[in-house]
């Protein structure tokens, strides 16, 4: 399905090799859309991707447009710094794209249900049902459905309501003793959202929206219900977390609490509607308060998680049949067998790559680090925890067994605040020392301290990784994690947990590169160096993962090595501001995109080639809230073997011709060209790791 973007939206959103921040993320997430309809994934698994595309767009609603909000409204006339747009003329090309969107992913949906009819799965329309079935549909209601609805009836004693963000609500048009009035359910979202039919031995589901849409009129005893229309509001999330000088005295955890508490009631920044022809919808946008370019409209449904739920309704041979096979991460004999981690580690650095590798071995280290007599300190940086977190309760133990252990847990990490502040509270229950970030910079590095003490001699092991100490995410998403007991590295990680217990940024470490001080200067650094080379007639080259770039400094750097015939390579998955193939600019650099079954998560920054090659690999993507605004670190991969894996993981990821999507001098992402055979980089890790 191709995305008819009008040529005023993309002129305007495309600057010279500058490319909006906020049209390549809708770029990206229609990418996501795209494997919802690509047939090399199986049908469950695609019927993910369109509820996945329809909560990113969720997401990047109630934070990105929140903040453009925001900025509309503090600063009309700042601009961003890269296409020059103000926020107001972002947003009105934000709306243009998004009418786009939602058209396609109605054709997506209606593509899927066809095939999962095929495949003995259909999910019915109100217009669909026979006699025998409405009747039933209206019994499900009576029974299970309008027992949990919450009704109110607006009129001059009720004029107005808050609707909640993202439930789903009924506006109806009543009329009763010649008055007119509106009437409102509020959609319990404790309920099913499908409910099966009986009698058939086909699966018939009837979604909850079907229901209320057939019967909700019932819900108003004694009124005429006139007209009928389901919406759904999405508000702002995008609050502050600017902590001042008069906060000093205040627990951290109850200002976050209130901070999140804030985020229901604060301003609507979408209105999506199931007829775009009501009138109702006026009546909506007017009590919002809300441009009715804004509104839009899905026939159907509003959010698709119930997607997820589709192969229960299957027998478990018929639904394994379409999804993607089951997949556990590898652990080599290596790790599995050895009496001890901890002198396995000491002998040789230990390379992990979720979700090829599987991360019980990092799990096993903290467990046997929580017994063993010869550890003094566990430190850890917290960002996004499983909600079941096994490390979380290790670090317990290792608490209670008389280990110092230190938690850095980021309290601001957005959508997972309360999951930790939960965690917070029981590792402090525990005995661990709690640090809530530093001032002002999210923690956002993945860093663990281990220290050790043998009798008058200190020994170091320190696991640096580009994710989330998350047992769930790391069976997702792809991340890079080394475990080394390099003496330097040790010694600068547990000065990084020194300086992040007292707030200090302004300190200049022997390997490891730290933002907001030393992350972004040392990459240029190393950039420079390629610059130089390949001005002095040698080769130049830069090889790089991320999620995305989006930072005008470094964008500004690569344009400088591409001009100066720099050879550059980027994989990025997600938001890409650079337009390559620009003449005399950037025509030397490829950016290629993957889109597939994991997440595509590690970031990896490669320097030259042969001899010469320096290999980081980091928590920190190329943006400006990651150099600039956050605690980040980027770790050097001192043992050429795991080097060489990395380079070569990102070579077979330049070489996919299935998944990835090639940005073109247009800025459009199109398929790469198949030479030879068919290469899923994806799928050929995965296939490794299962020899393995």
């Amino acid at each position: 399905m191709k995305l008819t973007v009008p040529q005023k939206v993309k002129r305007k959103f495309i600057r010279d090799i500058y490319i909006n921040r906020e049209y390549s993320w809708l770029l990206f997430n229609k990418r996501v859309l795209d494997q919802a309809m690509d047939l090399t994934n199986p049908l469950l698994e695609r019927c993910k991707f369109l509820s996945i595309f329809t909560s990113n767009l969720d997401e990047f609603y109630m934070v990105r447009v929140g903040s453009l909000y925001n900025e509309s409204v503090s600063e009309p006339q700042a601009t961003e710094n890269k296409t020059r747009l103000t926020a107001a003329k972002q947003l009105d090309g934000i709306a243009e794209v998004t009418h786009k969107l939602y058209e396609l992913r109605t054709a997506c949906y209606a593509s899927l249900r066809k095939e999962l009819g095929k495949n003995g799965l259909r999910i019915l329309r109100g217009e669909d049902l026979t006699p025998r079935q409405t009747e039933e549909c209206r019994k499900i209601f009576l029974r299970h459905v309008l027992p949990l609805l919450s009704l109110m009836v607006l009129d001059a004693k009720h004029p107005l309501m808050q609707f909640e963000n993202e439930r789903s609500y009924m506006i109806c048009q009543l009329e009763k003793e010649g008055r007119r009035m509106i009437g409102v359910i509020a959609v319990n979202p404790s309920l099913d959202r499908l409910y099966r039919l009986s009698g058939e031995k086909k699966v018939r589901l009837i979604p909850l929206e079907e229901l209320i849409r057939l019967f909700g009129k019932y819900a108003f005893t004694g009124y005429t219900v006139n007209a009928q229309m389901l919406m759904r509001v999405t508000r702002n999330a995008d609050f502050d977390t600017h902590i001042d000088d008069s906060d000093v005295e205040r627990d951290f955890s109850e200002i976050m609490k209130k901070k999140v508490e804030s985020r229901a009631k604060l301003n609507v920044v979408r209105l999506e509607v199931d007829d775009r022809e009501s009138k109702l919808k006026d009546v909506v946008l007017k009590i919002l308060g809300l441009d009715a370019k804004f509104c839009f409209c899905d026939e159907r449904f509003f959010d698709y998680k119930f997607l997820f739920s589709l192969g229960g309704y299957l027998p478990p041979e018929e639904s394994a049949a379409l999804k993607y096979a089951p997949f556990k991460g590898a652990v080599s004999d290596e790790l599995s067998l050895a009496p001890s981690l901890i002198d396995t580690v000491f002998r040789h650095d230990v390379f992990l790559s979720y979700p090829y590798d599987a991360m019980t071995p990092v799990v096993d280290l903290l467990e046997e680090c929580s017994k063993d007599e010869r550890v003094s300190s566990i430190m850890i940086t917290i960002y996004r925890l499983a909600h079941h977190s096994r490390i979380a309760e290790l670090l317990c133990r290792a608490s209670e067994n008389g280990k110092q252990v230190v938690v850095v847990i980021e309290l601001c990490a957005r959508f997972d605040e309360e999951n930790n502040m939960y965690f917070a509270s029981k590792l402090q229950e525990a005995g661990c020392t709690i640090i809530y970030g530093m001032e002002n910079y999210k923690v956002h590095s993945k860093i663990i301290s281990i220290v050790l003490k043998e009798g008058e001699d200190l020994k170091y092991i320190t696991h640096l990784g580009t994710g989330n100490y998350n047992e769930s995410t790391s069976k997702q998403y792809t991340d890079l994690n080394i475990l080394t007991a390099d003496k330097k590295i040790g010694e600068d990680a547990v000065a990084f947990f020194r300086n992040v217990s007292i707030c200090n940024t302004d300190f200049t470490y022997e390997r490891l590169l730290v933002a907001p001080e030393t992350l972004k200067s040392g990459l240029i650094r190393y950039m420079d160096r390629e610059i130089a080379k390949a001005k002095d007639g040698g080769e130049g080259y830069i090889l790089a993962k991320m999620n995305s770039l989006t930072d005008k400094e470094i964008i500004d750097k690569f344009a400088e090595a591409s001009a100066a015939g720099v050879k550059i390579e980027l994989v990025i998955r997600g938001i890409c501001c650079i337009l390559p193939g620009v003449a005399g600019k950037t025509e030397n650099i490829r950016v290629v995109s993957i889109v597939g079954r994991f997440l595509e998560h590690s970031r990896v920054y490669c320097f030259g080639r042969g001899e010469d090659r320096v290999t980081y690999i980091s928590s920190a993507d190329l943006m400006t809230r990651n150099t600039d605004k956050r605690v980040e670190i980027a770790a050097p991969v001192l043992d050429e073997r795991i080097a060489d894996r990395i380079v070569g993981i990102l070579q077979t990821m330049l070489a996919d011709n299935v998944k990835a999507r090639k940005l073109c001098f247009d800025g459009e992402y199109r398929k790469v060209e198949t030479l030879g055979e068919p290469l899923d980089a994806q799928d050929k890790f995965l296939r490794e790791a299962t020899k393995a």
